[in-house]
């Protein structure tokens, strides 16, 4: 039986020091630290995630 693992996928906007992995699932993202990737991740609902992300690009995020 073959474990289906996320994959892991780093930003293309993130720098050496702040850098976020992202991994598609079938109905969420998971969001980690690129430097800790060990240390464990939160997962959205695509919804969330998609709002993370217009709430981001619109600078917005404290």
């Amino acid at each position: 039986m073959t474990e289906n693992l996320p994959v892991w996928r780093k930003s293309t906007q993130g720098t050496s020091v702040q850098c976020v992995e992202v991994a598609r699932l079938p109905h969420a993202v998971s969001i980690r630290d690129s430097k800790a990737p060990d240390a464990g991740h939160i997962t959205l609902t695509t919804h969330t995630f998609a709002t993370l992300l217009d709430l981001a690009k619109q600078g917005e995020l404290p």
